[in-house]
């Protein structure tokens, strides 16, 4: 997906669509071995909050929350409760997919911690849409079908089947391209407003590599195969499951020394997923392993065979087949990445200036009792990674 996508993520469209993308990226627990790579932690860039035209209000007032109430007026222009909560409960369809066991109470707390985040979005939406409008700004047909088949291949299906799925959850797939197209005019926005403004060159993109060389640096690797040997769980005596776990294990192993083929002996017998792989574990650095597994494989080199290791999942064999010392990606390598990232970050630093001055000088009312809290939720600003 192009790098300027992250412009439209500022509003709460893009949010909500990350929402609904989410309802079918389950991630599976990792096998024994299997861990992935922890990712860099965006930074974040704080929105000041602004100045709003609410008083306190005596606890005896009755707040209206019918659909038909006014949630906000934006500079006249009122957002519903009904709006507000038709938003919401397309956030809290992915939660609930995400956590099924959560209580309707806590779904409904949940929706209450959510609601201002809401109201805040669509009231930059709400203005944003003012300033399309103003500058006569299109979307066309194909350039939303094109979006919609970029979000579908992120969750590596096509548009017809991501349809299928939002059915599923109750979601309504064209409500949500509208919710795209919407994003795409306020990207088309922005950059309008930023032409000839940005400008990120080689020697700044270097300057950032030189000092977060860290961020590229690709510590040693090691690729194990195993083959694992669970004790039965359910066994009267957990002794006598462990001492027959590891007699198994133990014949293994006599027939991988005895010219076995030890990928096909996985196969049959590793209690792994990876068995399925012929025990293969691919390219792991420190720290993705338990640590006696861990401490045996790096010690080895490639072709070399392990004695029995004991860890917490069982007994394994460990064969270790290739290995790759630690390294740092060149410059040359990430320069045009990196140059990309650094104007998408100007891009949204000045997005976020941009939402600022807009509020500073449009006309925001809240009913009494509906209004936000001292501080509204900052909107997140991506920092440029390998």
């Amino acid at each position: 997906m192009k790098s300027h996508f992250a412009v439209s993520r500022i509003v709460i469209y893009v949010a909500i669509l990350c929402t609904i993308c989410g309802l079918s990226c389950k991630r599976k627990a990792p096998a024994p071995g299997e861990a992935t790579k922890p990712q860099p932690v965006p930074e974040k860039v704080a929105v000041k909050p602004a100045p709003t035209e609410a008083n306190a209000v005596a606890p005896s007032v009755t707040v209206d929350t019918g659909p038909n109430s006014v949630a906000v007026a934006v500079n006249g222009a009122n957002i519903t409760e009904g709006e507000v909560n038709k938003l919401l409960d397309m956030q809290l369809a992915g939660m609930a997919e995400r956590a099924p066991n959560r209580s309707p109470e806590s779904m409904e707390q949940y929706k209450k911690m959510l609601r201002q985040q809401t109201v805040e979005a669509m009231i930059v939406s709400k203005l944003l849409d003012e300033k399309v409008k103003e500058a006569n700004i299109v979307v066309k047909e194909e350039e939303a079908n094109k979006r919609m088949e970029q979000i579908a291949a992120t969750q590596r299906t096509s548009v017809e089947d991501f349809k299928k799925k939002l059915e599923g959850y109750g979601q309504n797939f064209d409500a949500l391209k509208e919710q795209v197209r919407k994003g795409l005019a306020y990207q088309k926005l922005i950059e309008a407003q930023t032409a000839g403004k940005i400008n990120v060159t080689e020697a700044d993109a270097n300057n950032y590599y030189s000092e977060n060389l860290k961020r590229f640096e690709t510590p040693e690797q090691v690729r194990a195969s195993h083959i694992l040997i669970k004790p039965d769980p359910n066994a009267a005596d957990p002794n006598d499951a462990k001492a027959k776990a590891k007699a198994t294990i133990q014949d293994l192993l006599a027939k991988i020394k005895g010219g076995a083929d030890f990928a096909e002996l996985a196969k049959a017998h590793s209690a792994c997923p990876s068995g399925a792989n012929g025990g293969d574990l691919d390219f792991k650095p420190r720290g993705q392993w338990e640590p006696t597994f861990e401490k045996v494989a790096f010690e080895m080199q490639p072709g070399q065979l392990s004695d029995i290791v004991e860890t917490s999942y069982g007994y394994h064999i460990i064969k270790v087949t290739d290995r790759k010392a630690a390294s740092i990606t060149p410059f040359a390598q990430v320069k045009d990445q990196l140059i990309s990232q650094l104007k998408q970050r100007k891009l949204n630093e000045f997005a976020q200036q941009y939402i600022q001055s807009l509020r500073a000088s449009a006309k925001i009312v809240y009913p009494p009792g509906k209004e936000p809290k001292a501080e509204r939720p900052a909107f997140p600003a991506p920092a440029p990674r390998q």
